[in-house]
């Protein structure tokens, strides 16, 4: 180790991993609110540059370097997860917020980190966390959905350290800079990244592990694997056009499905990945817009989707039930959270005055200003069909429509509270823009709040959402499933395993059963001639053996002077 060292802001949080469940009432509390607190301290305390230095095999590793790219994100991984914890402060299963809290040190350690190696370490780390927090559901199917999940992570971790390792041969540095997806060592990390960020074909293990998660542990899922993942995209390949195409998938697939889901929290889950395409599309075009839009939009997603996810938490809390098809009425007897829901399904859909609207904006005049007409529309389609699975879908099914019979309580206070904290930052954001922008990597000049946007946007909500009610009868959802790619893997993979061996399963027993016999039959020779009673192990008189001696010496004799 050199001289050189700062400590890392995120292992105070994981060093609260193993503090917060030996703390008992309010000295756990305290320690829950805290902990984020005092990381986003020391975010802030960290200048910029390299400011921690290792000594590993011969390589530097800079565990701690700051730019505006990584405070902004380590900052709202440090909100996050103090928010996080206020809405979890009702969990019973300490486990989940300790992993909770492993995992959102792992998230600010990568964005923290300077070099390869250290980002990997930090990786790994969210993937172990973050499984914990999905095995922490309590259930049967929690449990299965947990083992696929670190099954998917730990594929790509093994893609992307070969990948590292690669780099690290081909260039001899460990350096985390740009780079372009242009030898094999740089397209594997640059697919490890993409499975973190949910993109095809492993898009699956999103919809398939997050709403398995508890009512507490899917909010805290929602804001570190797949932001961590647009981090390392903007830090490692900004520009890459491969990106483009591969977001506007992630775009389309993330509403597709999000608009056949029954269950309120597999439609959130797919929007995820959703608004995970706008970032990735904004990384794709590369320019300082678009990158400002794509960390920009990160950031409000982050809180927005925690919302949504607290507010259908607050709901799994109290009622039990994730189904669209089994909820409706709500907003009777649980108003507050009604609220919160709507502010966050208008923050995710653009509504102005909102941060969504002063964020994903600026992604798509990138596209504009770029002249790729087609990235443009795409986008603004998209926004349409954002309002109508998330903006509208949502809070209609689970709070409005039909009465269900259900009257639950309002959620309780620290819920309440939570909720409250990222609602308020959402108006803000959407009103007052210029803080966050001040916080991105490069200098802004985007103005959110001309006549012409907001008209535009205005007129496509209420387009979007006259489509909904009328085509309401075709939006109501039964009890359905539906297939996805995680169904190869969930499904024909083992059938196709099972019928390998039931194949192969007689021919590779005739093998062992004929190994076996013709081992037997060899082993029984070799006892017929060297055991107690064989031939080769009878005692000999020394007379024997002498004569038996003098014979080789002559024949050795014989053959020598031959």
């Amino acid at each position: 180790m050199t001289a050189e060292w700062t400590f890392p802001p995120g292992l105070l949080l994981i060093l609260g991993c193993f503090l917060v469940p030996v703390l008992r009432g309010w000295a756990r509390t305290g320690a829950i609110m805290i902990l984020p607190a005092i990381t986003l301290w020391l975010v802030w305390q960290v200048p910029d540059g390299v400011n921690s230095s290792l000594d590993f095999l011969g390589y530097s590793l800079h565990p701690v370097t700051a730019d505006p790219l990584s405070r902004l994100f380590a900052t709202i991984f440090s909100i996050m997860t103090f928010a996080g914890g206020l809405f979890a402060l009702n969990q019973n299963r300490i486990a989940e917020i300790a992993a909770a809290f492993a995992y959102a040190g792992g998230a600010v350690g990568v964005a923290m980190a300077g070099d390869l190696i250290s980002v990997f370490v930090f990786w790994e780390l969210m993937a172990i966390g973050s499984t914990v927090v999905v095995w922490c559901g309590g259930t049967e199917s929690a449990g299965r959905a947990a083992q696929r999940y670190l099954l998917v992570h730990l594929f790509g971790g093994v893609v992307l350290m070969i990948g590292i390792i690669a780099y690290i041969s081909d260039t001899g540095t460990v350096a985390f800079t740009a780079m372009q997806a242009d030898s094999l060592a740089t397209w594997l990390i640059l697919i490890g990244f993409l499975i973190n960020a949910g993109a095809p074909p492993f898009s699956a293990w999103l919809p398939d592990a997050y709403p398995e998660a508890s009512w507490s542990g899917a909010v805290f899922l929602s804001a570190f694997t797949t932001k961590t993942a647009v981090y390392v995209l903007l830090r490692g390949f900004p520009g890459n056009e491969i990106l483009i195409f591969i977001g506007v998938y992630m775009i389309f697939y993330g509403i597709i499905y999000a608009l056949l889901e029954n269950d309120m929290r597999r439609i959130l889950a797919y929007s995820i990945i959703n608004q995970v395409g706008f970032m990735v599309t904004g990384i794709g075009i590369g320019t300082e817009m678009a990158l400002n839009g794509a960390a920009a939009h990160a950031f409000a997603h982050i809180i927005y989707k925690a919302l949504l996810l607290m507010s259908a938490g607050a709901v799994l809390y109290r009622t039990n039930t994730r189904k669209c098809s089994d909820l409706g009425g709500l907003f009777r007897t649980m108003p507050y959270t009604t609220i919160m829901g709507i502010v966050g399904a208008l923050a995710i859909s653009s509504f102005p005055w909102t941060s969504g609207f002063v964020s994903k904006s600026m992604i798509s005049q990138s596209a504009a200003d770029m002249h790729l007409t087609w990235v443009w529309f795409l986008l603004t389609a998209a926004s349409a069909g954002v309002f109508l699975h998330a903006g509208i879908k949502f809070p209609w099914f689970v709070f409005f429509q039909k009465d269900s019979g259900l009257r639950p309580k309002e959620a309780p206070l620290s819920m309440k509270l939570a909720m409250g904290l990222f609602a308020a930052l959402c108006i803000i954001i959407g009103l007052v823009p210029g803080p966050l922008y001040e916080l991105l990597p490069y200098p802004v000049d985007y103005a959110p709040y001309t006549v012409p946007h907001v008209v535009n946007m205005l007129q496509l909500l209420l387009f979007s959402g006259f489509a909904f009610f009328v085509l309401l009868p075709l939006m109501k959802r039964t009890l359905t499933i539906t297939l996805d790619t995680d169904w190869f893997y969930r499904i024909v993979l083992p059938k196709f395993g099972n019928a390998i061996v039931y194949a192969f399963g007689p021919i590779d027993q005739f093998i062992r059963r004929g190994f076996l016999n013709k081992f037997e039959r060899t082993m029984d020779q070799v006892f017929k001639h060297h055991g107690p009673h064989g031939a080769l192990a009878r005692t000999w008189t020394i007379g024997s053996t002498v004569l038996w001696v003098a014979i080789l010496l002559v024949l050795y004799l014989l053959v020598y002077y031959i």
